[in-house]
């Protein structure tokens, strides 16, 4: 077995770029997911390590230090990122020329070519789903003879072998919580809505529905919603209860963990007996029955993407959501006691002045208890990059979806609505949803009645402006 490495490279500072990320960027307050994608590998390889360099602090010393005896290394991803990571690539392999290198992630999944014709100093990338791919690496096997890679072979060429099949039982992959507990520090991650210390990870890959812009699903999950088993979950999050006793919170990152009603309401009854706290990604149309079995056994909070507030656009991005559906289900939330963080993308294809304002009067009538508004951002391999390309929304200079300090652009612009006018809209969406007197005293409420949370939404508050004024000035 090959001595392996998994990174996650050091980047702009405060860059929530992991290997869980599904927006690759700097956010409003300082926020890192799980590098689950590479922990997953990590697991299936003995005696390798996982170093997730932004959220540890991590600097390249150190990675020059570990890489000195390592055999190989896996290299975790990104559009915004890669040319960086190339950057960190070659001077791994100045500090060991024998250093075998791979990149994995959606960047060169769906860009394998042109990933290691502009980047030198990698000797493979795998493609799609890659847990096993890196596995049979690992092992030292002939790279002819690795199903879903490319790679550079002897004499230059580029070498595309064929796809490896999915994988349809998930409960054979390992826990990445043991990877978690031997090689990260939980404290280092941070959600603005969930509870810290929190532990995220998956329950199942790929999601049914095809929004035009979601990132996974079309580059390495799939749109088969493809599961572990409700006793293979408790069974981890047991296991994690007694690594992470100071845990408060366990968040399952399935693109929609509710897709599967029957399923989800079985896990929860696992989860209830565990007596743990816990939220999950959820779409805007869960019933209420099946709302009420979650909330009784532990269900804290549902992130939903909402995207938008204008029926067209949802149709146009292929959401599969009606707008008064939304509402039913968000009163019902409400009405359970189930917080809510809504997600919201503005830049979509359709968008105009008055759909921007038609979204911000929608979210502060649904009134989640918190939002996140993002940009539309046509990563490679989604049809809105396709769709982006052909239409002549995107130019080459927004291409890297990010500025040169790792926050997002807006990378799409209509004849009608500028990128000017649609980056701009984020700070009027924020300040407009959250600078209201009800949501102000919701929010010093939850302050006052606890020390905790004031120190938090303080230290939030000051990243929160801090972000807004690097934007002006970008």
């Amino acid at each position: 077995m090959m001595k392996t490495l998994f990174l996650q490279p050091p980047s702009f500072d405060g860059f929530d770029g992991g290997a869980g990320s599904r927006y690759q960027a700097r956010r409003e307050i300082r926020s890192f997911w799980y590098p689950t994608w590479l922990a997953q590998p990590a697991a299936l390889v003995p005696g390798s390590k996982l170093i997730d360099a932004p959220p540890s602090g991590v600097g390249m010393a150190a990675v020059l230090r570990e890489v000195r005896d390592r055999d190989l290394c896996i290299i975790h991803t990104s559009t915004p990122s890669f040319a960086a990571d190339v950057k960190v690539a070659q001077a791994l392999k100045d500090e060991n020329p024998n250093l075998k290198i791979g990149f994995v992630g959606a960047k060169v999944a769906v860009q394998p070519e042109q990933s290691l014709a502009q980047g030198a100093p990698i000797d493979f990338v795998a493609r799609n789903e890659f847990d096993f791919t890196v596995k049979d690496v690992a092992e030292g096997r002939d790279f002819a003879s690795i199903d879903g890679i490319s790679y550079r072979a002897a004499d230059g060429r580029i070498v595309h072998n064929q796809d490896r099949a999915v994988l349809e039982d998930m409960d054979q992959l390992p826990f990445v919580t043991d990877v978690y507990k031997r090689d990260l520090k939980i404290e280092d991650y941070f959600i603005g809505y969930l509870m810290h210390p929190y532990v995220s990870l998956y329950t199942g890959r790929g999601c049914k529905s095809r929004c035009t812009f979601c990132l996974w699903p079309q580059t390495v999950g799939g749109h088969r919603y493809r599961v572990r088993s409700p006793g293979h979950v408790a069974e981890e999050i047991r296991l994690a209860k007694s690594y992470f006793p100071q845990v408060r919170e366990f968040f399952f990152d399935d693109d929609t963990f509710t897709d599967n009603l029957p399923r989800a309401e079985a896990i929860a009854r696992e989860l209830g007996k565990l007596g743990v706290t816990w939220s999950c990604n959820a779409k805007a149309n869960v019933p209420r029955e099946t709302l009420k079995v979650l909330r009784d056994n532990g269900l804290r909070l549902l992130l939903v993407g909402y995207e938008s507030g204008n029926q067209q656009i949802l149709h146009n991005i292929k959401k599969g959501m009606r707008i008064e559906v939304a509402k039913k289900f968000t009163k019902d939330c409400h009405e359970l006691g189930i917080k809510i963080h809504g997600t919201f993308i503005l830049g979509l294809p359709g968008e105009t002045r008055e759909t921007i304002e038609e979204t911000i009067r929608f979210a502060t009538e649904i009134n989640p208890h918190t939002l996140q508004v993002s940009l539309a951002a046509p990563y490679p391999g989604t049809y809105l990059y396709r769709q982006a390309v052909h239409n002549g929304w995107l130019d080459a200079a927004h291409a890297e979806l990010v500025d040169e300090h790792g926050i997002q652009i807006a990378p799409l612009s209509y004849p009608h609505l500028s990128h000017t006018e649609i980056f701009t809209s984020v700070e009027t969406f924020y300040r407009r949803f959250y600078l209201r007197a009800p949501k102000i005293a919701s929010i010093v409420g939850e302050m006052v009645r606890s020390p905790q949370m004031m120190k938090r939404r303080l230290r939030e508050g000051v990243e929160f402006f801090q972000f807004l004024r690097e934007r002006r000035a970008a």
